[in-house]
């Protein structure tokens, strides 16, 4: 009896476990199917801000550098969120392209690993 109760609450929580991850999953994915462009620039500035950190942890950069180079990547954060209004929640390949020239940037000031 006691085996089949155990059973039972393990059953239970792993498939709790696994639909809390499919809800997360399938939330992610449908915010990449439906503004793909948004999400790699997206990825790319979060990208850019975990190498400006690790920089200035070993002394590559110093938190004056860091501070300009992360307040470059917020304007180029928030002029993301400004284009994006503008078109219904996407941006534009012409948007995109813009947005990816100002992250070149950026990243050609932090120093290469």
């Amino acid at each position: 009896m006691f085996s089949s109760t155990r059973k039972i609450l393990i059953l239970a929580t792993v498939t709790v476990g696994l639909g809390a991850l499919s809800g997360n999953a399938f939330a992610e994915t449908k915010w990449q199917k439906d503004h793909p462009r948004r999400t790699e620039v997206n990825h790319r500035l979060a990208n850019q801000n975990r190498r400006i950190h690790n920089d200035v942890k070993d002394g590559t950069l110093s938190k004056a550098q860091a501070g300009k180079l992360h307040h470059e990547d917020h304007q180029v954060r928030q002029e993301e969120r400004d284009m994006a209004s503008q078109d219904g929640g996407h941006i534009t390949k012409t948007d995109q392209r813009a947005l990816n020239q100002q992250e070149n940037g950026i990243s050609g000031q932090i120093p290469p690993r």
